[in-house]
């Protein structure tokens, strides 16, 4: 296959039916070309209000976040603000958001370890930022990646759906294609992956009906079943 673009040539281990180094490589080539420097769409102003956002977003679109957010945050943008403000006034601007007597419990728990172990500052490890309650492997990938910039990967639905029904990153659970996309996305395209999977999952290679004639990597996408 002759690409527009070739990329160095490196030697790599493939698992079965995965794209060889240059087709990924083209990919990102033009995910970049198409958008430079993608943004998650979840509104934030600082890594404790994202590190709430991400929290928030589970089982839940960016969206309704964004809405239940917007008002919240104007009044408790930190850990401090978020004990003042207590269980039951955070449930009174995020009652529109699934599970949020859950979450609101789990706000108020990692604003009272952030306050008392860590002066307040959201951690920038990994480890540290699971061990808060109500933050799993996927949120700490997602303030690792949009506050500190690392090549940190948040694999969602529609990222593992991609990745695997591309061939860019095949795995049989959402760990699995964290590590492959580690492995064979190229590194200068690293920090950016995360989003240009996500958004490509949420608005073009969508669950049930892919708009295939309108993608950019048709042409050496491994999906077999393109619609029209």
């Amino acid at each position: 296959m002759m690409l527009a673009h070739s990329a160095p040539a490196v030697p790599m281990k493939l698992m079965p039916d995965q794209l060889d180094y240059q087709t990924i490589y083209e990919i990102f080539r033009r995910f970049q070309a198409a958008e430079a420097a993608p943004k998650g769409e979840l509104n934030h102003t600082n890594a404790y209000t994202l590190l709430v956002a991400v929290a928030l977003s589970a089982q839940a679109t960016d969206k309704g976040v964004n809405r239940a957010t917007e008002a919240l945050f104007q009044i408790a943008d930190t850990p401090q603000k978020m004990l003042d403000l207590g269980e039951e006034g955070l449930i009174e601007h995020i009652r529109t958001i699934g599970l949020y007597r859950n979450k609101a419990r789990n706000v108020m728990k990692l604003s009272q370890i952030l306050v008392e172990q860590y002066d307040g500052v959201v951690p920038s490890s990994r480890a540290a930022l699971q061990g808060l309650p109500g933050v799993g492997r996927k949120t700490a990938n997602v303030v690792l990646n949009m506050w500190w910039h690392l090549p940190a990967q948040a694999v969602d639905t529609h990222i593992f759906r991609v990745a695997n029904r591309t061939g860019i990153a095949r795995g049989r659970d959402v760990n699995a294609v964290e590590r492959a996309i580690e492995d064979h996305v190229p590194a200068e395209f690293q920090h950016h992956a995360h989003h240009w999977l996500i958004l490509h999952g949420r608005y073009t290679c969508t669950a049930r009906k892919p708009a295939c004639a309108a993608c950019l990597i048709r042409d050496i996408c491994d999906f077999e079943e393109k619609t029209v």
